[in-house]
């Protein structure tokens, strides 16, 4: 996340990442662009992958752990016949096989990799261990053991097989699921090896390509047209239950004060929020604070000061 002097720009803005970017070129691309203080994105995008990388500006960056922990949409080309030391076709050659899956068999298979399931991280991923991250091991040749990790994966679907060396698979996944872990374990699942041809991310948490800008677009922008391209904070939100405030309430809860529910429950429906819950506290329809329900009380975790 960039912090510099800059202009108290505040909002999201969703980016379809080009190939051969890293999300951190994106994200200095932007503060060149804008001028913003602050400008932090919701979630990776490998060099390799294109799509959806959803960049949060000012405030707003307070709200990125709830885009990350959003549902995700990819496209993934698996290529059979080939295991990488990176997963991806960026990688060396490790094994091959002849054995080329039909789509009956792939499609035979999915079930096995779909709701939560245990994955081993990539080799050349930012995982730590002891302290270092998983890809500097792997660079210098040293020994890296990952420990399988729940993952959640909602929907597995193949889309095409293009030639018989590949298959498209449309995947619907929670948070930290690795594409690339998830080709190689298909392939030897499969009784072959493989690795991603290519990925694309088509939504991530509540932002979808569809409308997002391209890098180019996003050059072409002057300040002004940028702030007026941005989404509010509260698009991060659509999953967080919100809770109205009037404005004494909504200056209380800023200063760091707790909320009784009770005062709150005579204008708003909040009996059913559960104990430890997250709401978003709204004032005039613009979040003032991300709050956690907390026995008869709401208590601020993170203001908003816009």
């Amino acid at each position: 996340m960039s912090r510099r002097r800059g202009r108290p720009v505040h909002g999201w803005l969703a980016i379809d990442k080009p190939l051969g970017v890293t999300s951190t070129d994106v994200v200095s691309m932007a503060r060149r662009v804008t001028g913003a203080a602050k400008v932090g994105h919701g979630g990776t995008l490998d060099p390799l992958a294109s799509g959806v990388l959803p960049l949060a500006f000012g405030e707003a960056t307070k709200t990125v752990a709830y885009v990350m922990d959003g549902t995700k949409v990819y496209e993934v080309c698996v290529a059979w016949g080939e295991a990488r030391d990176t997963d991806d076709r960026e990688g060396e050659v490790t094994q091959t096989s002849p054995v080329r899956p039909t789509r009956a068999a792939i499609e035979a298979m999915l079930p096995r990799f779909t709701g939560t399931i245990e994955q081993v991280p990539p080799a050349y991923s930012a995982v730590k261990v002891d302290g270092k991250r998983a890809y500097a091991l792997a660079r210098a040749d040293a020994p890296v053991i990952l420990a399988p990790r729940p993952v959640r994966i909602d929907s597995l679907s193949v889309l095409d097989c293009p030639t018989p060396d590949e298959a498209v698979l449309r995947v619907v996944s929670g948070k930290g699921t690795y594409m690339r872990a998830l080709a190689r374990d298909l392939a030897l699942a499969l009784g072959t090896c493989g690795h991603v041809k290519t990925l694309r991310r088509l939504s991530c948490g509540p932002f979808r390509a569809e409308s997002a800008i391209s890098l180019e677009d996003l050059a072409k922008l002057g300040q002004d047209d940028v702030a007026r391209c941005l989404l509010p904070i509260e698009a991060a939100l659509d999953d967080i239950p919100a809770v109205p405030l009037i404005e004494e309430e909504a200056r209380r809860l800023s200063q760091g004060q707790a909320l009784s529910l009770l005062s709150l429950a005579s204008r708003t429906p909040v009996h059913g929020l559960a104990q430890g819950e997250a709401v978003q506290a709204l004032c005039n329809g613009k979040v003032v604070a991300l709050a956690r329900v907390a026995g008869a009380e709401i208590r601020p975790m993170r203001v908003i000061n816009l």
